[in-house]
């Protein structure tokens, strides 16, 4: 409205400068339409939000941007006066033998954001660090460049394979997220004025009554690009989440099956190879399946075939499986062999689709097959080819029951500058130094995309990537990279996946037992543990080492091992539940303690336990020899009950719990309701029509509620015709209730409720029935009355339906 303070603020800016807020719910983002100009001045403006008592104050001279809430400043940009773009700096550099001529010369951008009262801030994955981010001040800022790294290093900020420029912070008051939108090389550093400062310095402060607000200062650099900021207000981390997925989306929902154990490693030898293993299960009597291949199933690392020595009839293969209800995945990586004779590259070649270097030729370099080259993904018309090669007469050998890993994506380039591609490279008129992060979302991306294609879009895909960016969780999955077979290292994957399911990727995971070196039977075991409670469940290893299928480190292992996977396909219900709520929301599967009880600072450090979902605890064992762990149960007033034994414990309360080598400390919490299948097969579509247990956890606080989701498993039809049901699961006034929760939808299930265990119970005289025609019938029971335990066998009740049981 006043077009000399525009012009003013102009010359402070750099040329592309964007910040948007969406604050305001899902899908709704704060663009200039939403203001109001509430009074200005010749050096700045003051807006209105929208929101109740919310404002931006912007200053021309020097540039500064305070959000408001009420008196309190929620957040400020460029404080510090860090804002700078295009600045000075080289105009070529070098690394090692490799040369950057920069040929657009210094481009790096950077903005510095402060956070009153905040001491707390987690995110910007991926880094083998603590949940709670470090701050920076003598050291490295945070590196976000997505690379192929060779055992990496933990409680290190170096880059790994991944990059989400997504940062969130947190204190009792208020939860807020920062989306720099940029997909170039990018450094943050953290410092904050209470960092360093000991127990004895903080009650000093208090005694004395300093009155320092803890502050958490934050910077921003990318190499390129320009500055496009997202800011999310919260208040609360749902809103946060909700706030991230109107921007970037959702996570995929994955096919039930996708949800149970793959078997993997590098590589399975040959077709006899692969039906033993999956024989070895059968006769274990473990659960699995996915059986993977790595590159050594391909003929000489060419992506799309078969070494026809050792995989001469991949169908037969693959049937074989499908017989069992058991699936595949193989590998196809993005880098392509330069071989003539091979179709691929012939074709991508002739097409045009393959990355330039800086002189407009093929870019090329070293990978698995030798010299190779790289399609260029950030293409839309190369996509679109690349999906169309996973057709069923494209990809010979291929069938409906065989899915899709993407590795080296970052991509990984074995003789270039940090094993990956030159910045200089040309993705049509980009450099790949301005969107080099981008890169593997778009492999998952094309790939997922294929394997929708070739269903006619009916089939929901799954793929595995290495490489992500923000936005990869509408793909699939992601695991975190070549891990090694030390403890630290399973200890690790707790914080790197909540790391990633707080900026939107909930299915994640780690390569159990450790892709390096080879685990200890008690480290397997307890990896295997682990992995059965967290999102993506895979076991992986290297080439070098000794085979690790569960069943070879004696019987009494392969109990312990059996046991935790079965635990995994009993829950199967509820983490399907769980995505389902993620595809939806954006709400983590996975999720730190603090996003369930925000006001708790006792949680906003932890990364030894977690929540699935709001209803389940869980406190792995990840030290060597132990003999016990201590769990924080949270929740002053709620009640917690172990899994496992039914024993009831008080919340608000650090618990110590021995532990034996069986031992997987698992809680569900007073007021929830979750469902299992006690009837574990030798896979998960091996139990879809099995009936329900629905374990029902009282609390003196509140009714107990919980959901049955089910629809059949692997297609859309749960979206595109609302093939689905969803039921509310009530408890209270004695009743336990079963409501629909989507009376539009229409599906069928042959499942029904086979048993109803309720925690926390006293014996009634009896127990009945009532169905919506009128019949009731009366239930047989047990009640342990050492553990208020209440069981009621055979309800003989569809899952589909509405019932009520009440107790007398």
């Amino acid at each position: 409205q006043d077009s000399t303070w525009v012009s003013q603020l102009s010359e402070r800016l750099p040329v592309h400068y964007r910040v948007s807020f969406p604050c305001f719910g899902p899908g709704l983002i704060s663009h200039l339409n939403d203001l109001s100009l509430l009074s200005q001045d010749e050096n700045g403006v003051v807006l209105s939000l929208g929101a109740d008592s919310q404002w931006l104050i912007v200053s021309a001279k020097p540039f500064r941007l305070d959000i408001m809430e009420g008196r309190e400043v929620l957040l400020s940009l460029n404080s510090r006066g860090l804002l700078t773009a295009k600045e000075d700096g080289m105009w070529e550099e070098t690394f090692k033998s490799h040369t950057d001529n920069k040929p657009n010369g210094p481009s790096s951008i950077s903005l510095d954001f402060s956070l009153p009262g905040v001491e707390h801030v987690y995110g910007i994955p991926e880094h083998a660090d603590s949940l709670k981010l470090k701050t920076t001040d003598g050291g490295d800022p945070y590196r976000l460049f997505n690379l192929d790294v060779f055992q990496y290093e933990l409680f290190n900020p170096m880059a790994l394979y991944g990059a989400i420029p997504v940062m969130l912070s947190h204190s009792a008051q208020r939860t807020m997220g920062i989306f720099w939108l940029n997909a170039a090389e990018t450094w943050v550093d953290i410092s904050s004025n209470t960092a360093g400062k000991t127990v004895f310095g903080q009650m000093l402060d208090y005694v004395q009554g300093s009155s320092e607000t803890p502050q958490t200062d934050v910077r921003w650099i990318s190499e390129s690009g320009i500055i496009d900021v997202f800011i999310m207000l919260g208040p609360t981390p749902t809103d946060v989440f909700s706030q991230y997925a109107s921007l970037t989306g959702t996570q995929a929902f994955p096919p039930l099956s996708a949800l149970a154990y793959h078997q993997c490693r590098w590589n399975y030898n040959d077709q006899e190879d692969v039906a033993a293993v999956d024989q070895g299960f059968d006769e274990h009597d473990i659960p699995y399946d996915f059986i993977w291949l790595d590159i050594e199933h391909t003929d000489g690392k060419r992506y799309f075939t078969w070494d026809p020595h050792k995989f001469p009839q991949p169908k037969d293969m693959l049937q074989g499986l499908m017989d069992k209800r058991r699936k595949m995945v193989t590998i196809v990586d993005p880098h392509i062999k330069v071989d003539s004779s091979y179709k691929i590259h012939n074709e991508i070649r002739s097409k045009g689709f393959y990355v330039k270097n800086k002189d407009g030729g093929d870019y090329e370099g070293w990978c698995w097959p030798g010299n190779s080259g790289y399609p260029d993904f950030t293409n839309p018309e190369m996509r679109a080819w690349w999906a169309s090669m996973f057709a069923y007469d494209q990809y010979e050998g291929s069938m409906e029951n065989m899915y899709t890993w993407n590795d080296m994506n970052e991509p990984s380039v074995f003789n270039g500058p940090e094993v990956t591609m030159h910045k200089d490279a040309l993705h049509g008129n980009w450099e790949n130094r301005d969107l080099h992060n981008l890169y593997g979302l778009y492999v998952q991306m094309a790939t997922a995309e294929g394997l929708i294609e070739r269903s006619g879009g009916v089939e929901r895909p799954f793929v595995l990537t290495r490489a992500f960016f923000a936005g990869s969780q509408r793909y699939g999955a992601v695991w975190t990279g070549d891990n090694t077979a030390e403890w630290e290292h399973l200890k690790i994957s707790i914080p790197m996946c909540l790391s990633l399911g707080l900026v939107g990727v909930s299915f994640c995971g780690a390569d159990v037992g450790g892709f390096f070196k080879s685990p200890s039977t008690e480290l397997l075991v307890r990896w295997y543990q682990t992995g059965a409670y967290q999102p993506f469940f895979r076991a992986h290893a290297h080439l070098d080492t000794p085979r690790r299928e569960p069943w070879l480190f004696g019987p009494e292992n392969t109990a312990l091992i059996r046991e935790a996977v079965r635990q995994r396909y009993a829950l199967l219900p509820y983490w399907y539940q769980l995505f389902y709520h993620a595809h939806h929301s954006g709400q983590p599967v996975m999720r730190p303690l603090w996003v369930e009880y925000p006001q708790d600072t006792a949680t906003f450090s932890m990364d030894d336990q977690f929540l699935l979902g709001r209803d389940l605890l869980v406190h792995p064992v990840t030290e060597e020899g132990g003999r016990g762990v201590t769990a924080y149960l949270p929740g002053k007033g709620e009640v917690w009950f172990d899994v496992h034994t039914f024993q009831k414990h008080n919340g608000a309360q650090n618990l110590y719990i021995p532990v034996t080598i069986s031992s997987i400390p698992v809680f569900q919490r007073g007021g929830s309701i979750i469902p299992r299948k006690a009837r574990v097969r030798r896979s998960s579509s091996c139990m879809e029509h099995d009936p329900y247990t629905l374990f029902v956890a009282l609390s003196p606080k509140r009714f107990a509620q919980g959901e049955l989701y089910i629809d059949d498993g692997h297609t859309f039809n749960f979206d595109k015709q609302k093939q689905f049901i969803h039921r509310r699961l009530s408890f209270a006034n004695k009743a336990l209730s079963s409501r629909n929760l989507a009376p539009g939808s229409q599906f069928i299930t042959p499942s029904w409720i086979e048993k109803i265990v309720i925690l926390g119970a006293s014996k009634p005289s009896k127990a009945t029935l009532k169905t919506p025609d009128g019949k009731e019938n009366l239930l047989e029971f047990e009640f342990d009355a050492s553990m208020s335990v209440l069981t009621l066998r055979k309800p003989g009740v569809n899952a589909g339906v509405d019932w009520t049981v009440v107790l007398q």
